[in-house]
């Protein structure tokens, strides 16, 4: 029987061993489960100990490539997992020899959320590859490829892989329209053809491919290059696997893909019924499906981990609606997060209205780490703080650096109303750049040897320090036992995940009772589908139990606002005091640099007068209305 040509793809004789003939023309599969599932998933929480029992599994599987680390691995493994993320890079590479490892590496941003100097850039390129690491899938925010350039050299002069990205966005819900078109795409990879690269990468964060646009835009490229093509998207929408089967047919080379436990949702469609689908056929990826359900297996045992993280509070595994607000999985997981913290989650319809709006006048630019927490934090900024639309009363410094192109160029020009007064008093100057941002900023790696030198012990912790000055110095007074790890951040055994799964089972079946004895007990509070069941336990150790950790606060917070004093108008992490005790300050003066959403907002004195007390420390938490810094104010 003869069949029809579905684009490249044909049908060939079906066999479902392992050891079955070489396809003609096999898809490339790059598993990108332990960098970009997890983070999609779970917040990036996925730690290296539940990643040692399947990473042989997986370095025998039969991957194109592996996606190991970078994106918001490096930030969250010293943040919050007190995990040191060279050591993973390190650790993983022992264990997984034979599959090449992937990064992904926001160009000049590195793996931060601001334009770095180039000394940083090739420092930690170079360690990146001496750690282990071999393909640097590298993108820019803005598609500006000027900052690619550093990072590029530093990888072709080390032999190693550099593939460029475009990053996938729209204006509409499907492709077209007057700016993110078929020509802007096309022109886009002809530019990173130019650039040199040796593949290329459509990098689609949001999922928002539909089949019919990537089958004609991979169609289109081919025309006119042969470098190997990458598709990247995610399952948000619903249409990923729909896209992945019709850039197959249209003769895309290499699709990421996740294991089935890391797959689906806001993450990547999985593996496997792409492997069963494509038996029989000119594509067949001739990879062992008994393989990959092994590594599933073993996956599943240590999921009920992270289960908590998923924060998703639909039971659909699907939501179109973001072709229809733009916003990535990523995104709206930090907006709400931000509401929530706020006590402002009614906004949030608000902050969707704005959103577009906010883009359009920061220069239509795509969404995608930083750009999309610069949008997003704005655009809460806006809601929240401004007494009339478009008033921009509170204007975070990624904004400004924006406006000023520190960050390259936009899509589309920034209002210049906006623009304008971003700029006023902007320390570098009120009048914008068009060079590469990287060729104006000094140098930084000597100043931060010498500033953290007491910290450091060797140039990968000079680097994290470097990208990460506050949390950075945290994590190494950790990692040398100058300081000990919270609870907080210390890993969940399964052991902890089991009696929390009894303590639920039974709650729900009335089984746990207060015997209020008065013998020494813990009260917990536990919520089952919604409905809060308060249970007080029998403990007598409970006197002796650890209280939560507070918030170091230097004499108390949420104080009577008293004059002067300045309170936090959002919740986030202190990361500079600029004034100290007994030091004068003007009214409109930066006194703290509070950061919110990865984003760094400059809070000003509302009066001229003298610091009289600073509440917290550099690294510490707030919440919104803590008071921050007592300025007493000069008398009139």
């Amino acid at each position: 029987m003869n069949y029809d040509k579905h684009g490249v793809l044909e049908m060939a004789p079906l066999e479902y061993g392992a050891d079955r003939p070489k396809a003609a023309n096999p898809i490339k599969i790059n598993d990108v489960s332990l960098r970009d599932g997890h983070q999609s998933l779970f917040a990036t929480r996925g730690r290296t100990e539940d990643m040692l029992p399947v990473a042989e599994m997986i370095d025998n599987a039969g991957y194109n490539a592996v996606e190991t680390w970078g994106g918001a691995t490096f930030d969250t493994m010293h943040r919050f997992l007190a995990e040191d993320p060279w050591e993973r890079l390190r650790t993983l590479k022992k264990h997984m020899p034979k599959t090449p490892f992937s990064m992904l590496l926001r160009g000049q941003n590195v793996v931060g959320y601001r334009n770095y100097a180039d000394d940083v850039v090739k420092a930690f390129v170079q360690r990146s590859i001496d750690n282990g690491m071999d393909i640097f899938r590298c993108f820019d925010a803005l598609n500006d490829y000027r900052n690619f350039e550093t990072a590029a050299q530093v990888i072709k002069d080390n032999g190693k892989h550099f593939q460029g990205v475009v990053c996938y966005t729209l204006n509409q819900p499907r492709l077209g329209g007057d700016v993110y078109n078929m020509d802007y795409y096309i022109n886009k990879v002809k530019d990173l053809v130019e650039f040199g690269v040796d593949s290329i990468c459509i990098k689609d964060m949001a999922g928002l491919i539909a089949p019919y646009d990537i089958y004609n835009l991979i169609r289109e490229i081919k025309k006119f290059t042969d470098i190997p093509l990458n598709l990247h998207t995610h399952f948000t929408s619903g249409m990923a696997d729909l896209a992945i089967f019709k850039a197959i047919e249209a003769g895309v080379d290499i699709v990421d893909t996740c294991i089935g436990p890391y797959a689906y949702r806001t993450s990547h469609a999985a593996v496997e019924p792409l492997i069963m689908s494509l038996l029989g056929t000119n594509r067949d990826s001739g990879m062992d499906i008994n393989k990959i359900t092994a590594i599933a297996d073993e996956m599943e045992k240590y999921i009920p981990k992270y289960k908590h993280l998923d924060n998703n509070p639909k039971y659909a595994t699907t939501d179109i609606n973001v072709l229809l607000h733009q916003t990535p999985g990523g995104m709206l997981s930090n907006l709400v997060n931000q509401l929530k913290a706020m006590n402002a989650l009614d906004k949030l319809p608000e902050v969707f209205r704005l959103l577009p709006k906010v883009r359009k006048d920061l220069g239509n630019i795509p969404l995608v780490t930083p750009t999309s927490q610069i949008v997003g934090v704005q655009t809460v900024n806006n809601v929240l703080f401004d007494s009339y639309e478009g008033e921009y009363a509170q204007i975070t410094k990624e904004v400004k650096d924006l406006c000023y192109g520190l960050y390259g160029k936009t899509t589309d020009p920034i209002n210049p109303e906006v623009q304008k007064k971003a700029l006023k008093d902007y320390p570098r100057g009120e009048e914008p750049i068009t060079v590469r941002p990287g060729s104006i900023l000094e140098p930084e790696m000597d100043a931060v040897k010498e500033e953290f030198k007491d910290f450091t012990q060797d140039i990968d912790d000079e680097v994290l320090c470097a990208l990460y000055p506050v949390t950075g110095k945290r994590f190494l007074k950790w990692k040398y036992g100058k300081e000990e790890v919270p609870a907080e951040f210390q890993a969940k055994t399964m052991e902890q995940v089991e009696k929390e799964e009894e303590l639920v089972r039974k709650a729900l079946s009335g089984e746990l009772t207060s015997k209020g004895n008065g013998g020494a007990t813990r009260e917990l509070e536990v919520k089952v589908d919604g409905e809060v069941f308060t249970v007080e336990i029998n403990d007598p150790n409970a006197a002796g139990a650890a209280a939560p950790r507070a918030r170091r606060a230097k004499g108390g917070a949420k104080e009577v606002e008293a004059t002067g004093s300045l309170l936090a108008p959002i919740p986030g992490m202190i990361v500079e005091f600029k004034k100290k005790v007994g030091e004068e300050v003007k009214a409109g003066e930066t006194v703290v640099v509070l950061e919110a959403m990865k984003m760094m907002n400059n809070l000003d004195a509302a009066v001229d007068g003298v610091v009289t007390e600073i509440k917290f420390d550099s690294g510490d938490s707030v919440a919104k209305g803590d008071v921050l810094m007592v300025i007493e104010p000069k008398e009139a």
